[in-house]
């Protein structure tokens, strides 16, 4: 299946709880960490509530 490749770019210090849960969910907790998550509708819904906080391409 395809894949994305998340990395936190943003500090999560001023987002709303909401957009840090699915920061948690998608598992990124630090700056510039990345990530491999597989790409279907829910990880698809939670990057684009926090779109402005990461930077993602599809593998």
């Amino acid at each position: 299946m395809a894949k994305y490749k998340i990395t936190l770019r943003l500090s999560k210090s001023g987002a709303t709880k909401r957009q840090i849960a699915n920061l948690t969910s998608l598992g990124l907790h630090k700056v510039n960490q990345t990530v491999e998550v597989e790409k279907n509708p829910v990880t698809t819904g939670m990057l684009l509530k926090v779109q402005h906080l990461v930077n993602c391409e599809e593998i």
